[in-house]
């Protein structure tokens, strides 16, 4: 009986305890409007977890074949201004010939067949950007799916969900609305992450090096002349 009663005493000593608190709290605890907005509000979703649905990878279109996205279909006309992994860089700037602004307006080439699953601008330095997602053949050792970046683009001419072949114009070669001389930011991404992220880095991150890349998926033997690009 004793054992009982001491038990029933704390039991309320700690009711009364909590309830003191709960008071005191209701009194000089911080209220939901004198919060700030960051507290309150959700935050949005970080970029760098969304990704493509297994369903979305596996409808890709299939890309067994990649050309160089601006110049000829072996890059003829233009050259590499900044290498991938070059002072941090996390992809290729491809350049027209002239230099300078003298490929501002040049049209910018789907380098394979798959899906367009960004378009937008999504920061300073960046400027317009699209980002299409590839199903590899089976057993490529770079697959199951890459995307190819494109970025400081004066215009997009394609939208998110549209399918597109190699070759398609996609978009024309900015300046990243004034931030650089005009040239295309291009990259070849691992992976299902649809995330605009970073153009450096003092790792490679899921970064493959274009031009690695479209050599071992270019398809025809570096000899054959294809056409140069069109013209007005």
């Amino acid at each position: 009986m004793r054992k009982a009663l001491r038990i029933m005493r704390l039991t309320l000593t700690l009711a009364l305890a909590a309830a003191i608190v709960g008071v005191i709290w209701q009194k000089l605890g911080p209220r939901l409007e004198d919060l700030p907005d960051s507290a309150v509000k959700p935050k949005p979703l970080d970029p760098a977890f969304v990704r493509l649905t297994p369903r979305e990878m596996a409808t890709l279109p299939l890309a067994t074949r990649f050309d160089m996205p601006l110049g000829s279909e072996h890059g003829a006309f233009t050259y590499n201004a900044r290498a991938f992994r070059i002072e941090r860089h996390l992809g290729d700037d491809l350049n027209g010939i002239g230099g300078e602004n003298s490929d501002l307006g040049d049209p910018v080439y789907a380098a394979g067949a798959g899906r367009v699953v960004y378009v937008g601008n999504p920061g300073p330095g960046w400027g317009k950007m699209i980002l299409i997602a590839h199903r590899l053949p089976e057993g490529d050792e770079q697959g199951p799916v890459v995307q190819t970046m494109y970025a400081h683009l004066e215009q997009m001419q394609v939208r998110t969900g549209q399918i597109v072949q190699r070759g398609d114009p996609i978009g024309t070669v900015g300046t990243a609305e004034g931030a650089y001389l005009a040239h295309l930011h291009f990259e070849v991404r691992a992976g299902p992450y649809v995330n605009p992220g970073q153009g450096y880095a003092d790792t490679a991150l899921n970064r493959i090096a274009p031009e690695t890349f479209i050599r071992t998926h270019n398809g025809s033997a570096p000899q054959v002349l294809n056409p140069g690009p069109q013209t007005d």
